[in-house]
Order: C-alpha cells, then structure tokens, then sequence
C-alpha cells in the first residue's frame, strides 16, 4: 500500500489458534490482559475476538464497553519477506489490543477493499454496520491498516446512514491515524510494517529473502518496499510501541465516541442472542 505524509500503516487478522479455541475464552477479559501497566504482549486474546466469544461473552461485553472494532485490509504484495494479508494482519492485531485495555469487540478482518466497486461494496458493508447496531453496540470504528483514502472514505460512507439518528457513534480511520508521530508511524513493506510483524507475527518475517544487496526506491521492482531498509532499521521492540501507541489512541477514541452519546454506555441496549431475538451477524 502506498502512504503519503497523511497515509498510515496495516496488518491485523488472528492470531489465536485452535490451542485458544473457542472453549478457552473466558467469561470476562482476564484483569492481567487489562492492566495498562503491564508490558504489552504479542498474544491476541481470544476473549475480545468476537468469532471466539458464546453469545453469553458477547452480550456481557456489549453491556460492558458498547464498542465494535472492523478491521479492514486486503490482500497485496508486502515484500517478498513480508506475508501477503500484512495491511489486515496488522490492523487487526492493533485492535485486539485496544480491545484487551480499552473494552469492546473486535469483528474478523474485512479483505474486501476500495478497488472494487463502490457502488455494491458500501451498501454491503452498511448493511453489516446495521447488524451490529443491531446487536447493541453504541460505537463502531473502523480500521484500515491499507492506508489510502479511498478505504476512510469508503467506510465513513458506509457509516453515514448507521450514525444518521445520533444514537450511534462512527468513524474510519487508518491505524495510526491518532497515534503518527516518532514512535508511531508506517510505510509499505519497510521499517514500519516490517516491525510490526516482527512483534505480532515473527514466524511469518524472513529478512533473508531481501538478500543483501541494496534495494529497489520508493516501492519499485523487483522490491516493492516504500520506505527505510527493514533490513537495517526494523525491529520487534519499534513494532511492540507502535502497536501500543496505536491501541492506546485508538481505545482513547472509542471512550470519548461512547462518552459523548446520549446515555453513554449505559444506554446501551445489547440484543437478548438466543435463536428467537438473534442469529447472525
């Protein structure tokens, strides 16, 4: 994904494995996930993954903390050493940690992109905006960890007839759109991205398929890299603070969104999920 001054970075999807599975969640976040002055950690809990979660979870964390995070991403190339879902993988994961302090839900990644046609994408994803309003969330952000603008504008028009009444709350916004700044910032495929994966995603970064010789600029072939050489200039500690800083902004957000509606949070009204009031989303 190309960035400008503006743009920002990517990456989120899951990663909890079947060993997490869904009899592992818990009822309620474990206070160790929740405490902010614990060292932020690369495992994404299950328990504020929505696809995880009873319907008993669910509804509790709805009258918890109203707020349901969509990542957004695509497929696309990152590199030859970076995995192919970074912009997905990458906002996703940002989440689950502004989840895990903040409160909320994070729904499953969302490929679907701005390059395909607007006209059928955005009645779609209005549509899964009203489901979850639907549901009982009071606040809905989405992130897109492709950071061009076509994706914010795509998912703020989506929004638009979700927020339309005032009783529900929305924005899109890039990862790092609250956070850019020294120790948060991103790029394509370079320090940046790389860093995040080497903190989310170790096993799926390998430096070595770069090679060592230099590298193509500002995202030409054979390369595709925008920005400072991974190689010299990535690391997992730069990842870890930029994921922190990210989901901390984020989680501030989704605070001062619920904050500032009628009734806050406890206005919220989460759908009774048994098979006679709810079955999907």
């Amino acid at each position: 994904m190309k960035t400008s001054t503006s743009s920002l970075s990517r990456r989120s999807f899951a990663r909890s494995t079947a060993a997490l599975a869904l009899g592992a969640v818990s009822d309620g976040l474990p206070a160790s996930l929740a405490s902010p002055g614990k060292e932020l950690s690369r495992d994404l809990s299950p328990a504020v993954q929505m696809q995880f979660m009873r319907p008993a979870q669910l509804e509790k964390a709805i009258r918890d903390f109203p707020v349901v995070y969509v990542p957004f991403g695509l497929i696309e190339w990152h590199g030859c050493h970076l995995p192919l879902g970074n912009d997905a993988l990458k906002a996703h994961g940002i989440l689950v940690k502004a989840a895990e302090r903040a409160g909320g839900v994070v729904y499953p990644p969302v490929y679907f992109h701005e390059g395909f046609p607007r006209e059928h994408l955005v009645p779609v994803l209005t549509a899964l905006f009203e489901r979850l309003k639907k549901t009982g969330f009071r606040v809905i952000l989405g992130v897109s960890g492709h950071n061009v603008q076509g994706q914010i504008d795509m998912i703020n028009r989506a929004l638009a007839p979700i927020v339309a009444d005032g009783t529900v709350a929305g924005a899109g916004l890039w990862e790092i759109t609250l956070s850019q700044g020294p120790d948060s910032n991103t790029d394509h495929a370079a320090k940046w991205e790389t860093s995040n994966m080497m903190f989310l995603y170790p096993d799926l970064v390998d430096l070595k398929a770069l090679g060592d010789g230099p590298l193509a600029p500002d995202m030409k072939p054979p390369d595709g890299i925008g920005g400072l050489d991974p190689r010299k200039h990535a690391s997992a500690e730069i990842g870890q603070r930029n994921v922190e800083l990210a989901a901390q902004a984020i989680g501030k957000k989704a605070r001062e969104l619920l904050g500032a509606l009628p009734g806050g949070r406890d206005a919220a009204r989460p759908v009774t999920i048994s098979p006679e009031n709810w079955w999907l989303i």
